[in-house]
C-alpha cells in the first residue's frame, strides 16, 4: 500500500464517488504523524463476519451488538 501523501484516487481509492472530508494536510504532516502513531495505545477492535453472515452482522450493528469495525469475509 502507498503512503498516504502517494495515494492515486483511481488506484487506491476503490472508484468513490465523492469525498466526504477534505484537511490541509501536507505530506511532511503525514510523516510527522505516523512517525509519532507507534506511541498511540489505541487497539483497534474488529469484528468480522462472513459473507453469508451478512444478515447478522446488519442486526447487530442495529442492535448495537458490537463495537468497532465490522468486516465482511469474502471467499
Amino acid at each position: 500500500m502507498a503512503a498516504l501523501d502517494e495515494l492515486r484516487y483511481h488506484e487506491h481509492l476503490w472508484m468513490e464517488r465523492e469525498v466526504k472530508s477534505v484537511a490541509n494536510v501536507t505530506g511532511r504532516d503525514i510523516r510527522e504523524f505516523l512517525a509519532l502513531s507507534p506511541g498511540v495505545p489505541i487497539r483497534p477492535e474488529v469484528a468480522a463476519y462472513r459473507l453469508e453472515q451478512a444478515g447478522r452482522a446488519l442486526a447487530d450493528l442495529r442492535r448495537g451488538d458490537v463495537t468497532g469495525s465490522k468486516v465482511l469475509l469474502i471467499g
